[in-house]
């Protein structure tokens, strides 16, 4: 499989002295019909390599959960439409300041406490403590995503949410595939690591360093998967980010036992 970076990203970084590869792996348009064996046989499996560390994106993770609603099952109330216009607007999307999102962290951590989080959160904008809503209504609201078609129409209809147990689904994984991996919630703006496999407990804040620049994209790039690869243990050559690079895998450096078949607060 060729693999090369996204546009306008870099294959190579450095991060705490030592330089990383991190391949962004294309996948099929991902939805709650498919299952995470499938994905990693598919796509990770093929392209990996001893020592290699996988990034799933949350979002790919929720979808894989079912942790979808849809739009249709939304009714957006007087309190959603009038709270959505103090939460604020970025670039990459509207947040709880998209009514339909808003109405969904109403129905998950309760009217009141929405109400008590937005007033909090206000008081917090005036002194420049940014987030302080979020940490207040809890219930992972930070993490919705969705009902926002910019980048696919598909997910106009639909909301997400945020995944699940990823501590113990990382754990999982890395004992059936014997890989190191990690879930992680990143965009232009920053990120968080939601859940890491045994070998990458205390790692948590490289992954980050790694990962800082986002090299999944935050548009319709379609990699929701990055493989993570200290650079002098590859043959590979890293280029600028319109070249190609061909990796060559050893079957044998790649252990999958077929036998075998929570989020950590931030």
């Amino acid at each position: 499989m060729m693999l090369q970076p996204n546009p306008g990203k870099k294959l190579e970084i450095e991060a705490e002295g030592q330089k990383w590869l991190r391949f962004p792996i294309k996948t099929h348009f991902i939805t709650p019909k498919d299952r995470l064996d499938f994905v990693i046989q598919k796509y990770v499996l093929p392209n990996l390599q001893k020592g290699d560390i996988i990034a799933f994106g949350q979002k790919i993770i929720s979808i894989l959960q079912n942790r979808v609603i849809y739009k249709k099952d939304v009714k957006v109330g007087f309190w959603a439409k009038f709270l959505s216009k103090f939460a604020t607007k970025t670039p990459y999307g509207f947040s709880v300041g998209n009514p339909l999102k808003m109405q969904v962290a109403i129905n998950m951590a309760g009217l009141p406490r929405i109400i008590f989080a937005g007033i909090i959160g206000e008081i917090g904008k005036l002194f420049g403590k940014r987030g302080l809503f979020y940490k207040l209504a809890g219930h992972q609201i930070n993490e919705l995503d969705g009902f926002y078609g910019e980048a696919f129409k598909a997910y106009a209809k639909m909301g997400i949410l945020g995944p699940k147990d990823c501590d113990k689904l990382c754990k999982e994984i890395e004992q059936r595939y014997k890989f190191a991996c990690c879930v992680v919630d990143v965009n232009d703006l920053g990120g968080n690591i939601l859940g890491v496999s045994p070998s990458l407990v205390g790692k948590e804040k490289l992954i980050l360093q790694i990962l800082r620049d986002n090299p999944a994209g935050q548009g319709n790039e379609q990699t929701p998967i990055i493989i993570i690869r200290k650079s002098q243990i590859s043959n590979l050559k890293t280029q600028n980010h319109n070249s190609k690079v061909k990796t060559k895998i050893d079957p044998k450096s790649c252990t999958y036992d077929k036998s075998s078949s929570q989020k950590r607060n931030k």
